[in-house]
């Protein structure tokens, strides 16, 4: 993902080159995670937007270097009033300052002022796992009828068995199985850890592996869609809240509760 042509109109073409940059940096070297990478790119996109309306020509990196404490606030007022939460603006800050201290970093450009500017006050969100028996009777009544819902189940008591992240479970390939009752996972920051996995666990998946239709190689995604590729994110999800509405669980019940669970 690039960032849009739009905003490349409104850049000199030493900061268009910059940028182009700092996104291979996110994908490759910090291995962010595609919703985070959207989301900053958007952030660039909107404050650079923003910034070249103000000056009325195109930003170059010295343009950058010498916004002052007032632009930067400027552009957070802006988006509080076209509807913006606090949250939404603490995101798009910490995405601003990622790219103004990767440039900093690089030895670019250095702009003192956007550490002066705070973020937005956030209300500390505490994760609320299902209690045990909401768990097991999602886990336990969960339909096996296709591949398909076997899948899910794996999924599903996977997240809560193992304690993983639902970008995990599902980044997984084949030759990512548990060896020994035991998971190597690679998570956020691109750091691995070691998880035990239990043998209901992989029971379940040993089920959904031999009725899935698609041949196994080593390298070939574990949990796998209806058209044999890499199961999304935004399925797994959807099932989830049709199994809640189905056996009257609340709407806490996410693949990320089954995790804190």
């Amino acid at each position: 993902m690039a960032i849009k042509i739009a905003t490349l109109e409104k850049c000199e073409e030493d900061l268009a080159k910059i940028l182009q940059d700092w996104q291979t940096w996110l994908r490759v070297e910090k291995n962010m995670s595609k919703h985070t990478f959207r989301a900053y790119t958007s952030d660039i996109t909107q404050f650079l937007n923003f910034l070249a309306d103000h000056h009325g020509a195109a930003i170059s990196i010295n343009n950058l270097s010498d916004s002052s404490v007032t632009d930067f606030r400027s552009w957070l007022s802006k988006k509080a009033l076209s509807g913006a939460g606090n949250a939404s603006r603490a995101r798009s800050l910490s995405g601003l300052k990622n790219f103004l201290s990767w440039m900093d970093t690089q030895g670019i450009a250095h702009n003192a002022a956007i550490n002066h500017i705070r973020a937005p006050k956030l209300p500390r969100k505490v994760a609320r796992p299902l209690e045990e028996t909401q768990a097991f009777r999602l886990l336990d009544q969960m339909p096996e009828d296709d591949w398909v819902n076997l899948r899910d189940k794996a999924l599903f008591t996977m997240l809560y068995g193992a304690g993983l992240r639902i970008d995990e479970a599902i980044s997984l390939n084949v030759e990512n199985l548990p060896r020994d009752g035991l998971l190597r996972v690679r998570g956020k920051g691109n750091k691995e850890r070691q998880v035990p996995v239990l043998k209901q666990v992989e029971g379940t998946l040993d089920i959904y592996r031999k009725t899935c239709p698609f041949p196994e190689q080593p390298a070939r995604p574990l949990f796998l869609g209806v058209k044999g590729k890499r199961l999304n994110q935004g399925v797994a999800q959807k099932a989830m809240r049709d199994l809640r509405r189905a056996l009257n669980l609340p709407e806490t019940a996410t693949p990320h509760a089954l995790r804190h669970s």
